[in-house]
């Protein structure tokens, strides 16, 4: 999966640079500082808690940038609280709890894993949250290892840090106006796992990535299933700027992502020395209301009703708005998105068709006149209500004056269809970080770290076993790269059923059923042991297995009930062998396709071939 020598050669010079951030959830009863439920809760909440949050500067006297943007959006945070799932410590209303002592151990084992060192003492710590995803406005996070490394195609990638912290709330609906979250997410315990930029490829991300996410998945102690991994990249090049793409949910794409980010900050290098080179200038916005009073232009007068619109004059930015950058996306895609964070649609700009908006020869006239735009200018014009167009404006101007000066430091998020990113929010400045008061530092016991590493998983070591256990390689590694591989442990060791009956229904079969429209995420992990246990017993068949998951149950008793109503009840030997007699003359190919035509629910290939075997020799 690692890019050979000439594709390194390549990224070295352009001085690619690249770490990973990886956020797992781990498998714990409670919550980190709290002994609540640390399950998603997906009854009715119990109540509702509306907060707001205001900006403001810090020590320095500085207003962080990533922390303005969001303050300027005025959004209301709406929190959704559950009876099981939340408590007062949630929405920061009641002290912490005592370090889930389960989540420590799990957070240690992985640490181990890693081969990493610990600290003497580890030290709760608070990190400032800008987006409203924690009604605190901080994340609780502590250090629980340092200097580990993951080997990736013969190469040590450094790790230099892993952190015990708190999962954010997660999102129910969000508007320009209000986001509305879920709080039963808040506070389960995830780790996190940070290399050092030493990735050379994209391919090699991808591949770190990979090793990273199963090194977690073989301890047995992480949730599974969408969203419990996420996966950030961090970017830069020689002349652009670290960027960081949040969103990773398939890894499949990931290096076709980081490869079109790099193409995006090369264009943008590029129009930023055209844009020194025409010494380029960014305008003050100016009031044009006026000139578009009686406009035809619906984008104008419907966002312009109650409001104002503002035009900019870009000095020396003609035909550069709309140089394409990534796929289907530009300079100016770029500006619009920053100001769209005020709560406008966007921006229209001059390198656009500015007729297919409807709008007269003479307005455009007109606007170039006030804006005094020359020869080589380009404009933007920014609709909206009074209050909001004014910070669109000034973020619009702020990204316009970073085209001409730097690729910006950025937080974007992953478009998993265009392969592209977009921009959610300017990169948060490193201060972040400041002491918990509430919770006592943590003493670490090395001889019991030590004592972990024993039990810590393998990757080459587990490869090994699985395949000598199943018998087939290309299954085994399916397996071992899937996120299978706990359920797929707690039903062999619980049932001690086939393991290979037990691989393809969990990589094959469920696919199947899922591509069908069937949700088979909602049968429980102990559902699913229940039904092996029943084909371990003989009571039912493989493609009983499938029948009975496809209809979805609930309960034991309602698997008891498929098995009766649906008649997949498997044959027991004497039965298959009574069947089986009479036909003995018609050859085993007819005998086989005879049974199976008829009784294809309740025998098993194998079983039936033993029988024929037994009768015809």
């Amino acid at each position: 999966m690692v890019a050979g020598k000439e594709g390194r050669e390549y990224y070295r010079s352009i001085g690619f640079k690249c770490g990973l951030e990886i956020h797992q959830r781990l498998l714990t009863k409670t919550k980190l500082f709290c002994p609540c439920d640390a399950s998603l809760d997906s009854g009715w909440p119990i109540a509702k808690i509306y907060r707001r949050q205001k900006a403001v500067v810090g020590e320095l006297g500085k207003m962080d940038l990533a922390t303005e943007f969001e303050s300027s959006k005025r959004r209301m945070f709406i929190y959704s609280a559950f009876r099981n799932t939340s408590c007062m410590v949630d929405v920061d209303e009641e002290p912490p709890h005592a370090v889930n002592s389960e989540a420590l151990e799990i957070a240690l084992l992985i640490a181990s894993a890693f081969d990493a060192e610990v600290p003497d003492e580890i030290e709760p710590m608070r990190k400032e949250v800008v987006d409203g995803s924690d009604p605190s406005a901080f994340q609780r996070t502590m250090e629980i290892g340092f200097n580990g490394h993951i080997d990736v195609g013969g190469r040590k990638i450094s790790i230099p840090f892993i952190s015990l912290e708190e999962e954010s709330a997660g999102i129910q609906e969000s508007t320009q106006e209000f986001v509305v979250y879920d709080v039963s997410r808040l506070g389960i315990p995830l780790i996190e796992i940070d290399t050092l930029p030493e990735i050379e490829t994209p391919e090699e991300a991808k591949e770190a990535a990979y090793r990273i996410g199963l090194l977690l998945r073989l301890t047995g102690k992480v949730q599974r299933g969408i969203g419990t991994i996420r996966q950030d990249v961090n970017i830069s090049i020689a002349g652009g700027a670290r960027v960081e793409l949040k969103g990773f949910q398939e890894l499949d794409i990931m290096d076709k992502v980081i490869r079109n980010e790099i193409e995006r900050q090369l264009k943008l290098i590029e129009i930023k020395k055209q844009l020194e080179e025409r010494k380029a200038k960014v305008h003050e916005p100016v009031d044009v209301t006026a000139l578009f009073s009686s406009t035809r232009s619906k984008i104008i007068s419907e966002n312009s009703k109650g409001g104002k619109v503002l035009g900019i004059r870009l000095e020396g930015f003609k035909g550069l708005i709309g140089t394409e950058i990534n796929p289907n996306r530009r300079l100016g895609t770029e500006i619009s998105e920053y100001a769209r964070l005020a709560g406008v649609r966007g921006i229209i700009h001059s390198d656009e068709d500015l007729d297919s908006y409807g709008f007269s020869t003479e307005e455009i006239g007109a606007l170039k006149k006030t804006l005094a735009i020359g020869e080589k200018d380009g404009f933007m014009l920014i609709a909206g209500k009074a209050g909001i167009v004014e910070d669109a404006a000034r973020f619009a101007e702020i990204r316009a004056r970073l085209a001409i000066s730097e690729v910006p430091k950025e937080t974007r998020v992953v478009d998993s269809k265009t392969l592209t990113t977009r921009f959610l929010r300017p990169l948060p400045g490193k201060e972040r970080m400041y002491p918990e008061t509430d919770i006592k530092p943590i003493l670490v016991d090395r001889k019991y770290y030590l004592s972990l590493k024993h039990m810590a998983p393998d990757i080459e070591r587990e490869r090994e076993k699985l395949a000598k256990e199943i018998g087939n390689k290309q299954l085994a590694d399916q397996l071992l790269g899937s996120q299978s591989m706990t359920l797929y442990r707690k039903i062999l060791s619980e049932t001690g059923a086939d393991p290979v009956t037990i691989a393809s229904f969990i990589l094959e079969k469920m696919k199947e059923l899922r591509r069908g429209g069937i949700d088979v995420d909602r049968l429980s992990d102990e559902l699913l042991v229940y039904i092996f246990k029943l084909f371990k017993e003989g009571k039912i068949t493989r493609n009983g297995i499938y029948e009975i998951a496809k209809r979805l149950p609930k309960d034991k008793e309602s698997v008891d009930s498929i098995i009766e109503s649906e008649k997949l009840r498997r044959l027991s030997d004497s039965e298959l062998l009574s069947i089986v007699r009479p036909l003995a003359k018609l050859g085993k190919e007819k005998i086989i396709r005879e049974v199976m035509s008829k009784y294809r629910l309740n025998v098993d290939g194998d079983s039936l071939i033993a029988i024929i075997d037994k009768v015809v020799g």
